[in-house]
């Protein structure tokens, strides 16, 4: 069994980073990662921190437009929450060593628009945001001497305290760390803790099409759901209307910022199409926009839309998007001069582990934070830029309830924790056993459960995934575990979730769009959909 920690951290996204570094100065704090540190969401993200940081701006048009692109589902405290404290939070980034662009006269933000924002709003670092604000935040973590980084290291289930004592789960129970996986040696250690924090980002590769990195296997929302936490709104999968349509490049997004300069959608014959499907044409809200280029799509009969922005000055859009430029060009697509095509692919995850305002979940001394958990800002679907955003305020928010609960409460007392048993486990000689799987899980989930869903696609399914998940489960506790396996079984439970959330929704609204119930139901649906082990 690993040393005890005061503090468990899974994850080295931003919030994961934000949290260890606030908690530092009082506690002894373990984070864990299971590839390197900056392979995270939050190193690929490009638009930017939306915050109100403009005397022309305010609080209150931000919570508006949160509240619309949520579709009627977003806590309104919380998103009050976020809004308000969002500005210092933001301005704390930049204490610690975030460069974002600066506005005129070298003074202020430079502010970006983004789609369903009625202002610009949007603090960003040319067109790689996020990979800045992991550089600054790595940085102070490197300096920090309490704060211990595992790379390389898995997490495969939580400690539960009434499973560790061979008793039944009750109300009281608690969590007491995680086992975790060394990828390096294959060894499974206990890691206890006093508090655990579920970073892990979200879950996009349980679709065949994503932005995400290969880690977003939903690792955090899966591992919670097993050990009896309450998981809400797995329904609202967000779609980003813009990858870049290229075979060879790899899950490449083309930001929401580029719509917020003036980028245009067009089809094939070169038609602008988006006022066809929403009045608030290429500017909408990001469900709105993927669905418009589905239909689009299916209506044209073609493999893709495009996105024209060759009407603007080329120095702007080589200053602005230096990032995006320079892979288009690298695959033969001048920004500047040809529109850029693109597909809709997974990107976000609406839902998740349900938390309180200060980030706690169902179950005591567990945590999670960012796109593991469900605040409840983001609603039926997440306003653009809103997620770092809310990855900062409730990394601080969760810091101070962490340093009142540790002023106040004794350590808890030593509870023997089981060390991972292998028993008569055989080695997996056979890696197309996983891949098998993984291909086929991944397929279903695009063809079943896409932008547009079916009752009898989701039926169909959800018999799939059944044996899909036996197969699975005989696989985890016949074989010794490799990575690929443990997260192979956290996708099937996310996918499982997705379509038992999704089935149980008898309406459209915001990021779930069902043919079978194309009416918003305000009379029996204006609820989350929470389900709990």
């Amino acid at each position: 069994m690993a040393e005890y920690s005061d503090v468990l951290i899974i994850g080295s996204g931003v919030s994961g980073l934000s949290f260890a570094l606030k908690v530092a100065p009082f506690a002894r704090v373990t984070l864990v990662t299971k590839k390197n540190k900056a392979d995270t969401a939050t190193n690929l993200a490009q638009g930017g921190v939306a915050a109100v940081l403009s005397v022309e701006d305010s609080i209150e048009a931000h919570i508006d437009d949160t509240l619309v692109s949520g579709d009627g589902l977003c806590n309104h405290e919380v998103v009050r929450i976020v809004a308000s404290e969002g500005p210092d939070r933001v301005r704390e980034l930049v204490e610690l060593g975030v460069c974002f662009q600066k506005g005129k006269n070298g003074e202020g933000f430079d502010l970006g628009m983004e789609g369903g924002h009625s202002a610009r709003r949007v603090a960003h670092a040319s067109d790689l945001t996020g990979k800045e604000i992991e550089r600054a935040l790595l940085e102070q973590i490197a300096a920090t001497p309490s704060i211990k980084v595992l790379e390389n290291h898995l997490a495969i289930d939580l400690l539960i305290e009434s499973k560790a004592q061979g008793r039944e789960r009750n109300n009281g129970d608690r969590c007491l760390g995680a086992y975790v996986l060394d990828r390096t040696t294959g060894e499974v250690e206990a890691y206890p803790a006093g508090v655990t924090v579920l970073c892990t980002g979200g879950c996009g590769k349980v679709y065949l099409y994503t932005t995400n990195p290969d880690i977003a296997t939903g690792d955090g929302v899966a591992m919670a759901y097993r050990a009896g936490a309450k998981v809400a709104n797995m329904e609202f999968i967000q779609f980003h209307p813009t990858c870049f349509f290229n075979r060879e490049a790899k899950n490449f997004l083309i930001s929401e910022a580029v719509r917020g300069e003036g980028g245009i959608l067009i089809n094939q014959q070169g038609q602008a199409f988006m006022k066809k499907y929403d009045e608030r044409g290429d500017l909408a809200t990001r469900d709105a926009v993927a669905r418009g280029i589905d239909a689009e799509m299916k209506a044209t009969g073609t493999d893709c839309v495009f996105l024209d922005i060759t009407h603007k000055p080329a120095p702007f859009l080589m200053k602005r998007f230096p990032n995006i430029y320079g892979i288009c060009k690298k695959y033969g697509v001048d920004l500047t001069k040809k529109p850029i095509p693109v597909v809709p692919a997974a990107h976000y995850m609406c839902g998740g582990v349900v938390v309180d305002e200060w980030g706690r979940s169902s179950i005591a001394n567990l945590l999670a934070l960012g796109e593991t958990a469900c605040t409840g800002l983001h609603g039926a679907n997440r306003l653009a830029s809103n997620s770092l955003l809310e990855a900062v305020v409730f990394a601080h928010r969760a810091a101070l309830w962490f340093k009142g609960a540790i002023e106040t409460t004794a350590k808890p007392p030593h509870i023997e924790v089981e060390p991972w048993r292998t028993g008569g486990a055989a080695v997996l000689d056979e890696s197309i056993l996983i891949k098998h799987n993984w291909d086929q899980l991944r397929q279903l989930m695009w063809d079943y459960v896409g932008i547009v869903r079916r009752k009898k696609r989701l039926d169909l399914i959800q018999t799939k995934l059944s044996f899909m998940l036996a197969e699975i489960k005989e696989h985890f506790y016949d074989y010794l575990l490799t990575p690929d396996l443990v997260e192979l079984r956290n996708l099937a439970v996310i996918a499982d979730l997705i379509v038992q959330s999704a089935s149980l929704r008898k309406e459209s609204r915001g990021l779930h769009y069902i043919l079978d119930y194309p009416i918003k139901d305000d009379t029996g649906y204006l609820k989350d959909t929470i389900l709990q082990r």
